[in-house]
């Protein structure tokens, strides 16, 4: 019986362990978490010790995998990430590699539903006042807006962009959205309308609110500049949970100091952790989360359950889940 090697990278508890190892009697699991971030720190004794889990690794699995993986892991087959994005993964090497990539697409539809639902009402609602006032101790009273009747845009229609349209239309919203491959305009389901991505300006000028759920790609990198901020309504809030390199942060600045739009909402940024020094702290209308968006309670059991799913499938011979097609990058 032929072992195939899987090596950890996250830190995830002995049940978790078990459970991969459970699989298949053929599975060999070595937890390296501890290895590669020694190897990141340059312990020269820790990368000698990594090389040789990685000599012998089939298969990787984790939340950040050592560096130089492709080339190190020689024998290396199939790379599951416990992220939907995979940007910070794909390097040169692992794009021109015959090593399978997939992640764990589906599993953050519905906390970041919730959370952009979340962001939405609290403009609506004018909550960043509510919390200004109690800071001052003023009572002053003011006019909520509501969500019916009113029109949000999703740019990019996958597992969260649905989900989005189906929580938005609960609270009785116009929905258009942009999908790549959509050709033309047509519905969809909980969508009033479906653009293809050349009619992102449409979508811009006619939303309210506007929800990037779009992965982080060469075609994607920017793609929000001062053309696309000018474009959308003065009134209209533009809300990022996508990946912050898809926005062009000094533009918004500008766009939230001059009053372009009426404000952001920001779970992604360019640079992670955002810099002291950048001038998104300082804007008022701007609401800050520090990349929490996607995440849930027993997110490591759930996607452990997602790659013991794939690893039986991958064993058996099957097709694997959530195959990422590393040029296009999602």
């Amino acid at each position: 019986m032929e072992t195939v090697n899987v090596i950890v990278s996250t830190p995830i508890d002995e049940e978790l362990l078990d459970r991969i190892t459970s699989v298949s009697p053929r599975v060999r699991v070595q937890n390296v978490w501890d290895l590669s971030r020694a190897d990141f720190r340059g312990d020269s004794s820790a990368k000698d010790e990594l090389d040789i889990a990685l000599a012998d690794a089939e298969i990787a699995y984790g939340i950040r995998l050592p560096r130089d993986l492709i080339i190190r892991a020689p024998k290396l087959k199939w790379v599951h990430v416990m992220s939907a994005g995979v940007d910070r993964f794909l390097d040169d090497d692992f794009r021109r590699s015959p090593v399978i990539l997939t992640n764990v697409s589906g599993i953050h539809a519905t906390p970041i539903g919730e959370f952009v639902m979340e962001q939405i009402l609290m403009f609506a609602k004018n909550a960043l006042l509510c919390f200004d006032l109690k800071q001052k101790k003023q009572w002053q009273r003011y006019s909520p807006s509501t969500l019916r009747g009113k029109t949000v845009g999703i740019v990019g229609l996958g597992n969260i962009g649905r989900e989005v349209a189906r929580l938005s239309k609960a609270f009785g919203m116009r929905v258009i959205a942009t999908r790549r491959s959509t050709p033309r305009a047509q519905r969809t389901r909980n969508v009033d309308l479906m653009l293809s991505r050349q009619e992102l300006p449409r979508l811009l000028t006619e939303s309210d609110y506007v929800v990037i759920t779009l992965p982080y790609t060469r075609e994607t990198d920017s793609l929000f500049g001062e053309t696309e901020l000018k474009a959308m309504k003065p009134s209209a809030y533009l809300i990022n949970i996508g990946r912050g390199g898809i926005i062009d942060e000094d533009v918004l600045a500008r766009a939230l100091n001059e009053n372009w739009i009426a404000g952001a909402g920001l779970d992604v940024f360019a640079t992670e952790p955002l810099p002291p020094e950048s001038q998104l702290w300082e804007l008022p209308n701007l609401l800050f989360s520090p990349h929490v968006s996607g995440d849930m309670e027993d997110y490591i059991t759930h996607t452990t359950d997602i790659f013991c799913d794939n690893l039986r499938r991958y064993l058996e011979g099957k097709r694997l889940l959530n195959v990422v097609n590393k040029q296009k990058g999602y």
